[in-house]
């Protein structure tokens, strides 16, 4: 059997787009001599769909999607998924995958697991098929499944941990692949709308690789690549033979067709690619570029200050959509250093992108004028956010004026702590970022800096400071980030208490203020631009706090 690997990058809503590429590549499978093209989980609709699900002309259109696919089953078949009405009882919809052939359905399934955890809210609109099934087609007996009905096998889980520090995740009294080998399965096909977060890939290669051995059956999985608002989709589809020897390896972070041939299959000797800052770099630029290509824009703007977040943040920006689309924005105040000026100017001359320098001092002094009539000087830190927030007004207003997107400069460390300023520094309509700790800010700017000095050397050097007050320094306010970072995996990720984390050899005073700091701030987090989501828990959909709550770990009552 020739099977044609069909990893697209859909919009969410465009049936008619979504449709054309669909089309096009079953047409490059079929010129490859393919018998069947698979492609992702809701690749029509595109993932996720969200609360679109509740318009009923979005999933009459998805129906109709799969109709208009029909004709161009005549020769080859077509795996495709897509939303589906449910006629009977429980939740209105299926998450559906049709195999079409000979212009008509041959073999309809739906997904079995639904999952409710991190970014996921698949119950609130699905109903689980509690029975999965296989199917016949060229002398094989396939079994059919969806993502997460992939990632339920206890075998593999009681050795491997999703998230470090927890137990393995088996949610599911269900196992589909389980159930469709039992019926006789002998190959084993996945479409997915799996997020990257930094080591997925290599983690779930080596489930298929498990799955493939455990059975002795190939296992087919196809992934969905693209970025939908804070979710990356790395594709980084695969096929596995029999005895667990990777046979395919799709490109990450890319559109692609492939072709493998079961009969005859090549098995690869190489070692998969590194998962280190190259693909992170891989999926920050991807995130940029659908986000601004999916919301219909064209052009961004970066408020530059001649520190190390705002220039990685221009220089992916750069290698997103290209310099001249590309606008950076230097704001020097009273406090602005000499060397700020010289590495901000020395960055927008590297990257080659438009620059304009708008002093703020003047605009600063005229509203201390009019605020000192109300209070008394000096003001601390409501004049220190002050300035802050005058930057943002001028971005958001060139933005208006250019029709540009305002990239936030923030990172995860800083929107962990609130040590950012509402309508400031946060202010934009994406946080490239916001899932990044600042620690890990460096080593990819390092790596963006690998074939020639795009930031300035001093950027990495100089301790890091928002330059609102006369010597300012980061570490004056809140404790050296190699620490904060580590506490904040600890406490966000892997959600350790207090305890479990001073155990770990911290200083129970910092740990304290960070974690008080982190709950603290969710009226902040709530109110920042959506956050390119690239670890297993960001600052977004994922994390579900309370902002007006008052639980606190014994170890941090006062």
């Amino acid at each position: 059997m020739r099977i044609g690997i069909g990893q697209v990058n859909p919009t969410i809503g465009d049936f008619t787009g979504n449709l054309e590429r669909i089309i096009q590549m079953v047409q490059e499978a079929q010129r490859a001599g393919c018998d069947i093209v698979i492609f992702p989980e809701l690749c029509v609709t595109g993932y996720p769909p969200n609360d679109l699900l509740l318009k009923r002309a979005f999933v009459e259109a998805s129906v109709q999607a799969v109709e208009r696919l029909k004709p161009y089953s005549r020769d080859i078949a077509i795996v495709v998924g897509h939303v589906e009405p449910n006629p009977g009882e429980g939740r209105p919809l299926f998450n559906a995958a049709t195999v079409l052939f000979g212009g008509a359905v041959l073999f309809k399934t739906y997904k079995s697991l639904l999952p409710t955890y991190d970014v996921f809210d698949e119950d609130r609109y699905f109903e689980p098929n509690p029975d999965p099934k296989v199917f016949d087609f060229r002398g094989r007996r396939v079994g059919l499944s969806i993502c997460e009905d992939f990632w339920n096998d206890k075998d593999f889980w009681k050795t491997h941990r999703l998230y470090p520090g927890r137990e393995p995740r088996l949610n599911y009294h269900l196992d589909p692949v389980e159930v469709q080998v039992r019926k006789g399965a002998d190959l084993l096909v996945n479409i997915s709308s799996s997020p990257y977060v930094l080591g997925k890939v290599a983690l779930r290669e080596a489930m298929l690789r498990s799955l493939a051995c455990k059975y002795g059956v190939p296992v087919v999985y196809v992934n969905l690549v693209g970025a939908n608002d804070e979710l990356i989709f790395d594709g980084s589809s695969r096929v596995f033979d029999g005895r667990g020897r990777c046979i395919y390896r799709a490109p990450s972070f890319e559109e692609h067709l492939g072709v493998v041939d079961l009969d005859a299959p090549t098995v690869l000797t190489d070692e998969p690619p590194s998962e280190g800052m190259a693909y992170l770099y891989q999926a920050l630029v991807l995130g940029i570029r659908d986000y601004l290509r999916k919301c219909g824009f064209q052009d961004v703007l970066v408020g530059v200050s001649g520190g190390i977040d705002s220039a990685v943040v221009a220089t992916l920006a750069v290698d997103a959509l290209g310099p001249d689309h590309v606008t950076g924005v230097f704001m020097p105040s009273r406090y602005t250093s000499p060397e700020s000026v010289e590495d901000a100017t020395a960055l927008a001359r590297n990257l080659g992108i438009r620059w304009h320098v708008i002093p703020i001092d003047g605009i600063f002094g005229a509203f201390l004028g009019e605020l000192h009539r109300v209070y008394e000087p000096p003001g601390g830190v409501a004049e220190e956010n002050l300035q802050a927030r005058i930057r943002g007004t001028i971005l958001m207003t060139l933005s208006n004026r250019w029709g540009a997107l305002v990239l936030s400069t923030g990172n995860k460390s800083e929107l962990a702590l609130g040590y950012c300023t509402l309508y400031g520094d946060m202010t934009g309509g994406l946080a490239v970022l916001g899932d990044v700790p600042k620690m890990m800010v460096y080593e990819l700017a390092r790596f963006l800096n690998r074939e020639t000095e795009r930031i300035p050397a001093r950027c990495f050097t100089k301790p890091p400071s928002a330059e609102l007050r006369p010597g300012q320094r980061d570490e004056d306010d809140i404790p050296p980030y190699r620490v904060v970072d580590q506490i904040i995996r600890l406490y966000v990720e892997e959600e350790m208490s207090v305890p479990e984390i001073v155990a770990q050899g911290f200083d129970a005073e910092t740990v304290r203020q960070v974690v008080l700091r982190i709950d603290r701030n969710e009226y902040k987090r709530r109110q920042a631009p959506p956050v390119l989501k690239v670890t297993s828990r960001a600052f977004g959909s994922g994390r579900r706090m309370p902002i007006a709550q008052r639980f606190r770990h014994e170890a941090l009552a006062p």
